[in-house]
């Protein structure tokens, strides 16, 4: 195959896979109408969101199929040329801009897309099926290319298998022009919209427009997704597991998104709309009072102190944390450059990125996790790729297979220390091994920079996520050898609960609230009182203010948290007395049902805030 050469060819230019432009269906359907259809689904982030969808699609298109006659052939040849020349003109345009915002090395895929695309072998065979099988060019083009990824699926070159991406998005691109779909760049929407979508990647969230997102709508994904977790960081509406929300709204439907809910409303009524705006007015004056607390210290009724803290992903996000005042950043989530970047940036670039979040901390301290891919945090790579990625080739366990790549992101931060209060934290820590592994690179590391001079930190700290049961079971051997410790309670409790978090069939299975989980936490934080080292948390429930007041009862030094959600938990301790907080948990450790445990939490809330609650 011609095809064959032109990718051996291509091998040579060093590229990798970036994420495809992705497209839309904007064809009228019979269930286009202005009746009023209400949706119920998860409740994912909070806040009201009003406005103009857009369908994003991703999966297998459904490549139509039907007979033709011999008069049309040149009709469908002339389609199907047009469809060459428009995908040429969409690859070209990618090309040039990756060239000019990441360098001519990240563009090269593209040129070998446009070989791809033109490739005179696979053409030929495309006008062949056509004359042979008297059927549509969609139809043609697409059994065509699938024996050709067929092919390079089954050979033995790990290189040539890897490129079955590349064909396959070629396929894509030609199929939707070819179909009539019309492209959504995420990166560029064209006006404020709302994503409706069967589910947005860690990569689709890191190239949203986020200027004009208003909110976004899932088919499937759960409460704990990274990208749910950047839209609560960026105040965006979030309703996810609806089923079918991408088969019931179309592009440019006015659809409302109700996010404290799990709410989304097709066409909604005058009516609706002016019960939202009622609702809008009384939750801005409950925020209005949560705001006016924030410059006060996180301090009991009884002079009990915890430390709030902010999760991050970038410096666009420290206004935020200096308005909502923070106590600096408990967790720097730094995949979320490599995602913005679509592979592994190079040690200056992750460089500037931590430097400029350190500097606006100012004296305050930043904890900066390591990378932390794999699970719902894909960047294009293959190699982290695997049946069960929760649980797989991931997090501390990536790095440490892929040293080059983890000595430069330490590089990076070690140089960034020189700046400010910087802490490293490794994530999924499963034992001592890792840990010391870990340390034994960060070493290496460190006198390298000795050897050439560069400014660090001597005496930076160095704490781990505790994640994984087996850590939480070895807390007392782990904080041994650790300056601080940090609770993922996202992983932690889907790995008590044997519960993929972003499998929807058992997603109702994910539950903080289990006695299991809540003993777990508190054992966790028992025992780095007892060797004194300090624990934070840092999932998803630090900033659930139902469990504030348990989380400080057992003992928490910190919570890190979205920063938009600190001021309510702020409010929330400052209504409350430790000495309370800590008969809370005296309590539910006794309770073995977690909706039991649920209802005395959210009755301890209610009796500490009233209507504020």
């Amino acid at each position: 195959m011609h095809l064959l050469l032109k990718l051996f060819f291509a091998k040579e230019l060093c590229f990798k896979n970036l994420t495809p432009y992705y497209f839309n269906n904007l064809t009228v359907s019979e269930s286009n109408t202005k009746e009023e259809i209400i949706l119920q689904g998860i409740a994912a982030s909070p806040g009201v969101a009003h406005g103009r969808a857009v369908v994003y699609l991703q999966k297998q298109l459904d490549v139509p199929c039907y007979d033709i006659v011999e008069a049309q052939f040149d009709a469908e040849l002339e389609r199907f040329d047009q469809a060459i020349l428009e995908t040429r003109a969409e690859i070209t345009q990618v090309r040039d801009k990756i060239a000019k915002s990441l360098g001519e090395g990240e563009a090269r895929i593209f040129d070998a897309h446009l070989l791809v695309l033109e490739d005179n072998a696979l053409l030929d065979e495309v006008t062949a099926e056509l004359r042979g099988s008297k059927k549509n060019i969609e139809f043609c083009y697409n059994n065509v290319a699938q024996r050709y990824i067929s092919f390079f699926r089954s050979m033995e070159d790990e290189y040539l298998r890897e490129r079955v991406a590349d064909i396959g998005d070629v396929s894509r691109r030609l199929l939707h022009n070819l179909i009539g779909m019309q492209k959504v760049n995420l990166g560029q929407l064209a006006a404020e919209s709302i994503i409706v979508s069967e589910d947005i990647s860690s990569s689709d969230a890191a190239d949203m427009d986020r200027n004009k997102l208003l909110g976004f709508v899932t088919d499937c994904g759960g409460r704990t997704s990274h990208s749910v977790i950047m839209a609560r960081s960026l105040r965006i509406p979030v309703v996810v597991g609806t089923h079918d929300a991408t088969k019931r709204i179309l592009s440019g439907n006015h659809i409302l998104v109700d996010g404290y809910e799990g709410v989304i409303v097709i066409n909604p009524t005058e009516d609706r709309l002016y019960k939202y705006g009622k609702l809008a007015t009384e939750r801005k004056k409950r925020d209005d009072t949560f705001n006016s607390f924030i410059s006060e210290p996180a301090q009991t009724l009884d002079g009990a102190s915890i430390s709030l803290m902010a999760n991050v992903e970038g410096l666009h996000e420290m206004e935020q944390v200096k308005a909502m005042c923070a106590e600096g950043v408990g967790l720097f989530r730094t995949e979320g450059i490599f995602l913005r970047h679509h592979g592994y940036p190079p040690e200056s670039v992750q460089y500037d990125e931590y430097r400029s979040v350190v500097e606006a901390a100012g004296d305050q301290p930043v904890i900066i996790r390591t990378l932390d891919v794999g699970g719902d945090k894909i960047i294009g790579d293959d190699n982290i790729k695997d049946d069960n990625s929760f649980m797989g080739f991931r997090a501390i366990r990536f790095c440490l297979g892929n040293e080059a790549i983890f000595k430069t992101q330490l590089r990076a931060i070690l140089r960034s220390s020189a700046h400010g209060n910087v802490k490293i934290m490794y994530p999924m820590i499963s034992g001592l091994n890792e840990l010391r592994q870990a340390n034994q690179v960060l070493a290496s590391v460190k006198q390298d920079l000795r050897d050439t001079g560069e400014a660090f930190d001597e005496s930076i700290e160095v704490g781990a996520m505790v994640e994984v049961p087996s850590a939480a079971v070895i807390i007392d051997l782990l904080a041994a050898e650790t300056d601080f410790l940090s609770i993922g309670s996202n992983d932690l409790i889907q790995y008590l609960m044997a519960v993929d978090r972003l499998n929807e069939q058992v997603a109702h299975l994910y539950d903080p609230a289990h006695p299991a989980v809540l003993r777990t936490l508190k054992s966790i934080i028992d025992g780095c009182k007892a060797a004194k080292t300090p624990v934070s948390i840092c999932g998803e429930i630090a900033g659930d203010p139902i469990y504030a007041g348990l989380l400080l009862g057992m003992g928490a030094d910190s919570l890190s948290l979205t920063s938009s959600l600190l001021p309510e938990v702020k409010y929330f301790i400052r209504h409350i007395k430790k000495a309370e907080a800590e008969v809370l948990v005296a309590e539910v450790m006794k309770l073995g049902d977690s909706a039991e445990i649920v209802q005395k939490l959210e009755a301890f809330r209610r009796k500490a805030l009233g209507d504020m609650a």
